[in-house]
Parts: C-alpha cells; sequence; structure tokens
C-alpha cells in the first residue's frame, strides 16, 4: 500500500498507517571522575578565545582502522576522505591518558556500580565479564580516533503509560572531547578540541523500537531520563544529557537523529523525518518512471536485491563523476562571492545532473513553518560534509548575485537541454572536486530509497532552527568494533549483583510518599525532589542532619534549601535557620553569617556557638519586642488613613515601612504578628 499523508503537513501523518518505527538512545554523563583515568570530571567553561596560554596544545591527524573483522568502517572512511586536522587543548584535568600517550587504567568502579544499578531499575540482565571495545571514532572527538565501549547488560524494560519499551542495551562509555571552533583552510578544516570533557562516564541506553508514535517517543525520553536521574549519581545541567533517535517508516529506511537536546521538539523532529523519507521516496519512483526502471515497493522489507543493483548501474550510468570547470563563465560575474573565491586562486567546478531539472527544489515551507525536503538540500548537506560552504543549483537560479545570463551560459557551455540540472561550488580544486563527487554519490542514491544515515537537528541561537536535519554521515555499522587489550575483562561476581539489586535508590513515587505527613506545599515537594533536596530536607527536620540541632522547622528548612543559590552548605544554613528560627538571628543575616561560617571552616558542632558569638558584632541581632511594638505604633499613626481604607490589606505596605524603621533588624514574622493584633484592634 502506497504511504498516505501530505508531506506538506506531517502533523497529519499517521504513524501507524505508515509502518512507523523508533527507538531511543540516551546518553547520560555520570557523577564520578574520568572512566578510564584517575582524573577529575571538572568542565572549564572557556570558550575558543578564552582558553587559558598556559594550556598545551596538540595538532594531529586521524586515519581510518580497520574493526575486528578486518575491514574499515564504512563511516570510518568517510570521515578520513575529508582531510581534516584537529588541535586540541589539554585542560587541566586531561593526563596523558586524555592525550592517547599512556595506557587506559582500569575501569572506574564507581561508574561501574552506577550503570549496574541503572541496569537492575531497568530489570536488564548483567554481562558477567565486563569487556572494554574500541569504536572507531575519526571526527576528531577523541585524540586516539576511538571511543572505549563497555556492555554491561541486555534485555530490560522500561514502563511508560503508553506501553513497555524494551531496553536492548546498557552500556558504559567515555564521553567525546567538547568542540570549541573549526576553521576553513586551503588543505582543509581544522577543528579545535579541549580535553576536559573526554573521559567522562557516560551511560549508553538503546531502547527496542517498540515506541509507538512521536508523542510517546517524548514520553520514553522523560520517562527514562527520570529513570536514570533517580539514581543521584548523574551530573545535570545542559550537555549532560544527549538523545539519538532512530526513525523509519515502511518506505523509507533507519536514520539516526543526533542533536534532540529539548524534548518537547522530539515529536516534531520525527513527523519531520516521516515526511522526508516519504518524499524521497516517492522522488526515486518518479526518477525510476522516467528512466524505465521497476518501481520501489511501499514496503523496504519487499525490496529485491537484483533489481536494486540494476538500478545502481543504470544510476551510475545516468550521472557519471564528470566534473568540469566553469570558472571562466563567472570571471565578470555580479556574485561579489565569487568574486572573492576566485581572487583567492579558488575555482568555480560543475557537474551535470540529467533529467534533474524541477526536482532539485527550492525553499518552500510546510503548514507549520517548518522547510519541505527536498533533493537540493540534500545534495547541499553531501557537499558541506567536504568542508565547503555550500552549492548552487539551477532550480533556485537566478539567485546569489549570479544572473540569468549566468546561468544561460553554463547550460550552453555543458550542453544542457531544459529538462538537465547542474551544480556549482565554489572552493579550492581539490575541495570542490571532493565536494561534487559527493553530490553525484548523492544524486544517484536519489534513485533508491532513503540511505541509512546519521543526521544533526539544525540548530540555531542554540535551539532547534525548524525541527529538520542534516546529514552527517554513513550509518556506522559493526566493523568499528574491536577488544580494547589495553584494559582487563572486568568479572562481575554474583555477590556484587546481588548487593546492587537489594540496595536500588527510591523512585519517584516512593520520594513523593515520603510527603505525606510534612505540612508544606505540593509546590516546594516537588521543587526539592526535581533538585534532588529531599533527602536533605527530610535529614533535617528529623534532626539528623546535626546532631547538635533539633530537627528544623519544615517550611523554614524547605525555604532556606530552595533559596540557596550561592551553594552554602548544608550544615552552615541549618545552623543559622535554627538560630533565625529561635529569633535570636534576622532573617537579613541568614545568608551572610551562612556563607561567613562556610570560609572560616567551622565544624558542625562549633557552629551554632560559634555565629551566636558573630550575631551582634554583624548587626544581625534581632530588635526586641518593644522595639518593633514602638516603631509598629509610629507606623500605625502615620498611615492611618490608608488602614482606614484597605483594612488588613494595609498589611504588607505597613511591613516595609516598619522594616525600614527597624534597619531590617525585625524578624519578619514578628512584626507581621504585631501588626495584624494592632488592626484588629482598631477595627
Amino acid at each position: 500500500m502506497e504511504p498516505i499523508g501530505e508531506v506538506s503537513d506531517p502533523e497529519s501523518l499517521n504513524p501507524t498507517a505508515l509502518g512507523f518505527m523508533c527507538g531511543l538512545e540516551i546518553h547520560q554523563q555520570l557523577d564520578t571522575g574520568k572512566l578510564h583515568s584517575r582524573m577529575s570530571s571538572e568542565l572549564f567553561d572557556f570558550k575558543f578565545e578564552e582558553i587559558p596560554k598556559n594550556w598545551n596544545r596538540f595538532e594531529r591527524k586521524l586515519r581510518a582502522a580497520r574493526g575486528e573483522g578486518g575491514k574499515i568502517d564504512v563511516a570510518a572512511r568517510f570521515e578520513q576522505l575529508r582531510n581534516r586536522s584537529f588541535v586540541y587543548f589539554q585542560s587541566p584535568n586531561a593526563s596523558l591518558i586524555e592525550l592517547d600517550e599512556a595506557p587506559p587504567d582500569i575501569h572506574d568502579e564507581n561508574a561501574v556500580d552506577i550503570v549496574l544499578t541503572m541496569s537492575a531499575m531497568m530489570n536488564a540482565k548483567p554481562i558477567n565479564s565486563l569487556q572494554a571495545m574500541r569504536k572507531t571514532v575519526v571526527d576528531g572527538s577523541n585524540t586516539s580516533g576511538f571511543q572505549r565501549t563497555t556492555l554491561v547488560a541486555t534485555h530490560g524494560i522500561l514502563d511508560t503509560k503508553s506501553g513497555d519499551v524494551g531496553i536492548d542495551v546498557v552500556c558504559l562509555e567515555e564521553d567525546s572531547a567538547r568542540k570549541l571552533n573549526s576553521e576553513t583552510t586551503t588543505d582543509g578544516e581544522k577543528v579545535y578540541y579541549t580535553l576536559d570533557r573526554l573521559g567522562i562516564p557516560l551511560v549508553e541506553v538503546a531502547t527496542a523500537p517498540d515506541i509507538q508514535s512521536p508523542e510517546h517517543a517524548k514520553e520514553t525520553a522523560i520517562r527514562l531520563g527520570s529513570l536514570l536521574r533517580d539514581t543521584r549519581r548523574v551530573r545535570r545541567g545542559l550537555g549532560s544529557i544527549r538523545q539519538d533517535l532512530n526513525v523509519s517508516i515502511a518506505c523509507g529506511d533507519r536514520v539516526e537523529i543526533k542533536g534532540c537536546q529539548d524534548l518537547d521538539w522530539i515529536p516534531k523532529i520525527i513527523r519531520l523525518e516521516m515526511a522526508r523519507q516519504i518524499h524521497m521516496y516517492k522522488l526515486a519512483n518518479q526518477l525510476r518512471v522516467e528512466a524505465n526502471l521497476p518501481l520501489l515497493p511501499p514496503d523496504r522489507s519487499n525490496d529485491n536485491i537484483p533489481v536494486e543493483n540494476r538500478v545502481a548501474a543504470s544510476a551510475k550510468s545516468r550521472l557519471p563523476i564528470n566534473i568540469l570547470d566553469v570558472s571562466e563563465i563567472f570571471s565578470t560575474s555580479e556574485s561579489s562571492m565569487i568574486q572573492k573565491s576566485l581572487s583567492n586562486d579558488e575555482v568555480v567546478l560543475a557537474v551535470i545532473l540529467p533529467g534533474f531539472a524541477g526536482k532539485l527544489g527550492v525553499k518552500t515551507l510546510d503548514s507549520q513553518g517548518s522547510q519541505l525536503p527536498r533533493l537540493g538540500r540534500e545534495l547541499a548537506s553531501a557537499a558541506k560534509l567536504a568542508g565547503v560552504a555550500g552549492i548552487f543549483h539551477s532550480d533556485e537560479l537566478p539567485a546569489y548575485g549570479i544572473t540569468e545570463h549566468d546561468k544561460k551560459s553554463v547550460m550552453d557551455k555543458l550542453s544542457l537541454s531544459n529538462s538537465d540540472a547542474f551544480i556549482l561550488c565554489v572552493a579550492p580544486r581539490w575541495q570542490a572536486n571532493l565536494a561534487l563527487e559527493s553530490v553525484i554519490n548523492r544524486a544517484r542514491l536519489a534513485y533508491h530509497r532513503i540511505i541509512q544515515e546519521v543526521r544533526n537537528v539544525v540548530i540555531k541561537k542554540g535551539q532547534p532552527d525548524d525541527g529538520t536535519t542534516t546529514a552527517m554521515r554513513p550509518l556506522p555499522g559493526g566493523a568499528r568494533m574491536y577488544p580494547e587489550t589495553d584494559v582487563p575483562i572486568l568479572h562481575i561476581t554474583h555477590e556484587r549483583w546481588l548487593a546492587i539489586e537489594q540496595n536500588l535508590p527510591l523512585n519517584q513515587e516512593q520520594r513523593y510518599s515520603l510527603f505525606s505527613e510534612v505540612e508544606i506545599s505540593e509546590n516546594q515537594i516537588d521543587a526539592l525532589i526535581r533538585a534532588e533536596l529531599d533527602d536533605i530536607f527530610l535529614s533535617g527536620i528529623s534532626g539528623k542532619l546535626n546532631k547538635s540541632l533539633p530537627p528544623l522547622p519544615s517550611k523554614a528548612w524547605a525555604s532556606g534549601l530552595l533559596e540557596n543559590t550561592e551553594s552554602i552548605s548544608n550544615d552552615s544554613l541549618a545552623a543559622a535557620i535554627h538560630l533565625r528560627e529561635t529569633n535570636l538571628l534576622t532573617r537579613e543575616g541568614v545568608m551572610p553569617l551562612s556563607k561567613l561560617a562556610d570560609k572560616s571552616n567551622i565544624s558542625q558542632s562549633d557552629l551554632v556557638s560559634w555565629m551566636s558569638s558573630k550575631i551582634k558584632d554583624l548587626g544581625f541581632e534581632p530588635a526586641d519586642t518593644s522595639s518593633v511594638e514602638g516603631a509598629v505604633d509610629e507606623a500605625i499613626e502615620e498611615m492611618r488613613g490608608m488602614i482606614d481604607a484597605k483594612g488588613m490589606g494595609a498589611i504588607g505596605p505597613l511591613m516595609g515601612i516598619v522594616m525600614k524603621k527597624l534597619g531590617g533588624s525585625a524578624d519578619g514574622k514578628v512584626v507581621n504578628s504585631i501588626l495584624r493584633s494592632k488592626i484588629q484592634k482598631l477595627k
């Protein structure tokens, strides 16, 4: 059955009718030291131009290695062809191991225990012998050219409201280096990385393709992220968790989409990919009809290999790699970009796409404001992977300073008919050749079902532009994996696994149940649990936080924890709140006195006595009751008219007046109580 639905309205596409399949891969940083070195996982938030001058830097080129089966992975081979060089900045937490100048250490035991715990929480089956593997990665994000990955568990289950989702694998791996900048040179792209993130442990969780809809994908990502955070052993903040989507429909094929940081965008990103796969399927069959070739079946499971081989041979014959120099035509072009490039000894090269006129498309938007899929954009993505800024194609010309006369001159030079299209690339000759070769190879694939590849969400100003994606590289295969012989096999004993199972962390429901008799608002409960402060809170109100303190009032302790934006220690904050609640310290003195205690390294048992000795000298001693009553009486006398008009509604403005009179030395609750009492008597 042919795919049903309008490409211009992705929201209307029916996942079930289209044979939708989807799985998630989630990568979450763990809150431990680095996985295979005993360095810290501290991140240094420097931009490229802010990197300290005393940080060492190293420049390298990487080449693809053969996998365990003796083959070079297709994605690794492609990266090597891009002719890039890499500069690495050695951060203070990067050792010789991160530089690939020393053998790795064994697995960090804390990281192993955390991932085993996560596995048990998903009822996954542990692997009894953990063998680190090398996964070829030659995009520069790892100095060694590979990433270390260890399979920890398989065959788990994640429960969601829309149905159970299988967990295929749980892995422990190293995070990559952080990209800072890139620049184009005449010899190829130069990419700059910092090594602070390289080696931080990640848990990778890959689900089975059990996700039923784009909305279910978002639900699954939220549920899985929540489960991982329940361990209280994962890092928080921007970039600490990353979601990849594996998406296909029957008339398309599996595509891995990276860069899905904002969970709210997941459904839209998936629906746009569904629309793209439908568009490319229909375009392939249009090309086949015109070439008198057998049509693609609507379901990829019915593909016929001999037929596809015949189509591939025909596409190769129709689209030979014949790259032509048309620089002379543009020697007087009105395009300032082309003139600047030519003056820098770059060239304008062209390739012909016979029969493709009108099939490359121009930029148009769907019903939700996202770019509609078009072949021209796919060809541009292929060219950009060679490092060029982009391409020009005949469907979008005249534009960019290229006139109708320029376009006609190219068509005449290449002897094209009105049914033919052409592609232009302006770059150094070697790079333009590589880019146009990539364009032809991608155009040949337009006769087939979409290729399996890794794509990236288009980001603009730190968030998805419109939910569309661009090609990154071919989808990697098993040839990229081979054993890591420098890391010993780690055996997981039955006793260790049993201890993990018997000490699982509380889940969200269990944590909320602990608050059933606590007198604070639901908003505060939610905030405490989201901020992972609930354990500290419960410890404080039970008197277990500091034996020298009585149990803290629940509302005051909750507010103090949630308002602590200055990373004050829990011990100092608790001692100050205790003094405030016993009317020995003003509200304004809580944070300054707590910070001073932290800075002075006061021991837990001495905090109350030390703070008490400092209160008067620092001006944080509360005013006595008689002083408060005097200030209240003055304020009431001054604002009697407002009190007569507003009644109890005057308390808010009066509070500010009284506190000002007392110089902030009174307890707000005391002032409020006296004000209420006196106004009620007036009434």
